[in-house]
């Protein structure tokens, strides 16, 4: 398919007959590969090391390929779909779209719908016809019911009753935000209570993390993505910040320390995890000062994969200052601890973002794996200064999800309603306030790292 960007000419088909296959390619006159495609041909081997092919075999082939580059995976398909549009599909036979997947991540206007121009300038203009047939040209929000819900097939399939209600869906990280940030938070002394839920900000951590925050009025937060509409909390608009790395760094940090296997040992002589193992370790070390002051003369830069929010620089790195010779136990539980807080700092750095952009957050609400680690929910409630909620129930993902169902089931009038009664508090970490200068200096220290790192780089680009 030619885009309107491209000029018109003539293009060329390069057929290659090699001894295993026949492969085609179409070729503009710049010599650019448009499209490609192969097939396998015969062979036979009447005796020992006498080798025979067909002519016809190989014709046949030639013409296949040949077909192939006029019709190609992209002309035959049906529809395009994100990844929990096309398990709703699957469900229910329905192609209606979640607003969530299109508005977060295809480009699509809540309040304006497609955008023609977008597709034409890319080169895809032929997803505008037909009225959108392939992208979808119906979008509901998430929470709203899907056809007649479950098909005979799929009820099958999954052991269940036909018929039974299926909602439109959310992304992972959005399902997480909407299974905690509503939870009724009376009588725990905290500064949401009785605020509007816009005060909170839902944190989803795992491999990555997903900062999630919502406003009555689009806010824009350079650097963090949205605002989108109704992507998450229907009637509200989302931004949502994000670090590349989080579980996956601590991982790297503490796998690849030359303390792990003795680590390994212990922790598995103890039938404890690693960050268990780890996190009693530094309780050993610390003797009387505070946990966090092992790391005074040890800091963490935490982009080993580039960052997203809120300076959103892929060419970061990670930057490391304070190491030593030695290369213990209490090294690594130490470099451990600079990691979890380096990620809390960067948290830091995405609320105080969102802030100056016009958000108005008091309370971190953390839900996926890293939220069951002690230091790393202690750490981020000293390093920003709030408190932390964790849910009752740890997997706030599925919660979410269960919240879309009920919706949809119709038990509840709205996605706010089932938050509030679905959602529960299990724990509230609120920040050691006395050592706030402590992390405040360390926070100084975050940002010129990064100071320092794009100085290093405009040094060695310069002439």
């Amino acid at each position: 398919m030619l885009g309107e960007a491209q000029e018109p000419g003539s293009y060329y088909v390069g057929v290659d007959v090699g001894t295993g296959s026949v492969r085609a390619a179409l070729v503009d006159q710049r010599g650019s590969l448009l499209a490609f495609a192969d097939q396998p041909i015969n062979k036979w081997e009447p005796q020992f090391n006498h080798h025979e092919q067909s002519s016809e075999d190989i014709w046949t082939a030639c013409c296949v390929v040949t077909k192939n580059l006029r019709e190609t995976c992209w002309d035959k398909a049906g529809h395009f779909f994100d990844l929990p549009d096309f398990l709703s599909w699957k469900a229910t036979g329905v192609t209606a779209r979640s607003l969530c997947s299109l508005v977060c991540k295809w480009t699509y206007s809540a309040e304006r719908g497609w955008d023609d121009s977008f597709w034409k300038m890319i080169g895809l203009e032929d997803f505008v016809a037909d009225n959108y047939s392939k992208i979808g040209n119906q979008v509901l929000p998430p929470g709203a019911s899907l056809g007649n819900g479950l098909t005979p097939e799929a009820a099958k399939d999954l052991g269940l009753p036909a018929g039974i209600a299926v909602a439109a869906s959310l992304i992972d990280a959005h399902a997480g935000g909407l299974g905690v940030i509503g939870a009724d938070v009376r009588g725990h002394g905290l500064a949401c209570e009785g605020q509007p839920v816009t005060s909170r900000l839902a944190v989803i951590c795992g491999t990555s993390s997903c900062h999630m925050g919502i406003s009555k009025d689009p806010i824009f937060v350079p650097g963090v993505w949205g605002p989108y509409f109704s992507a998450m909390v229907p009637g509200f608009w989302l931004n949502e910040g994000g670090q590349s790395v989080t579980g996956k760094l601590i991982d790297h940090m503490v796998q690849g320390h030359a303390a792990f296997p003795e680590l390994q040992a212990k922790a598995t002589a103890r039938c404890q995890s690693v960050y268990a193992y780890l996190n009693s370790h530094l309780d050993l070390i610390k003797k009387a000062q505070p946990v966090g002051f092992l790391t005074v003369d040890l800091h963490v830069w935490p982009d080993f994969h580039g960052n997203r929010s809120p300076l959103a620089d892929l060419t970061l790195k990670g930057m490391v200052t304070g190491l030593k010779l030695s290369q213990d136990l209490d090294d690594l539980a130490i470099l451990y601890l600079a990691t979890v807080q380096a990620i809390a700092f960067g948290t830091r750095l995405i609320i105080e973002a969102m802030q100056a952009a016009g958000h108005s957050i008091s309370t971190l609400f953390l839900c996926g794996g890293l939220s069951k680690n002690p230091l790393f929910v202690q750490m981020h409630a000293d390093i920003t200064g709030m408190p932390v909620v964790l849910s009752q129930e740890v997997e706030s993902v599925l919660v979410g999800a269960a919240i879309l169902g009920a919706c949809a089931s119709g038990d509840f009038a709205s996605v706010q309603e089932a938050m509030a009664r679905m959602s529960k508090v299990g724990k509230v970490v609120f920040p050691r306030l006395e050592d706030k200068r402590y992390y405040d200096k360390k926070y100084q220290v975050f940002l010129k790292l990064v100071e320092h790192q794009k100085e290093y780089a405009a040094i060695m680009k310069g002439d």
